[in-house]
């Protein structure tokens, strides 16, 4: 079994935020994630794979068709975009880091497996300090 990860950047808006809730529960929920102006940033995706390697090619996945996957479902979606606002497979969902990664798997999932591998990891870094793993259900 080969582990297989690709990298790929957006930048992004957002707003962390409950609609139900004031402005100011908001801010002293979510702090500076719920700027009612939005705030940015320059977000890091890793989507890992998993298969065998394919001997009469010897890997796994053309990079390529992964790429391409990748950037059509959700890089052309996601940068230079408001999540809140913008971005189809976010709409009525919470704009955390979290939820953007297990909505990029569930956005990736069915097109990674159409490729005769799994889907294995979504990682994506918000800052050089933060990031989130998601693994799937």
């Amino acid at each position: 079994m080969i582990y297989l990860t690709r990298r790929e950047r957006f930048n992004a808006a957002h707003r962390v935020y409950r609609e139900e809730w004031s402005d100011k529960k908001n801010q002293d929920v979510f702090g500076m994630c719920s700027n009612p102006k939005w705030h940015g940033h320059n977000y890091v995706l890793f989507v890992t794979i998993r298969g065998e390697v394919q001997p009469e090619l010897g890997y796994v996945v053309d990079l390529k068709v992964l790429s391409r996957i990748i950037r059509e479902r959700i890089i052309d979606k996601l940068d230079h975009k408001n999540i809140n606002l913008e971005v189809d497979f976010m709409h009525g969902k919470m704009a955390s880091t979290e939820q953007i990664a297990i909505a990029i798997w569930e956005e990736l999932e069915p097109h990674i497996q159409a490729l005769g591998v799994d889907l294995y990891r979504i990682r994506l870094e918000e800052t050089e300090n933060n990031f989130v793993e998601y693994f799937g259900n």
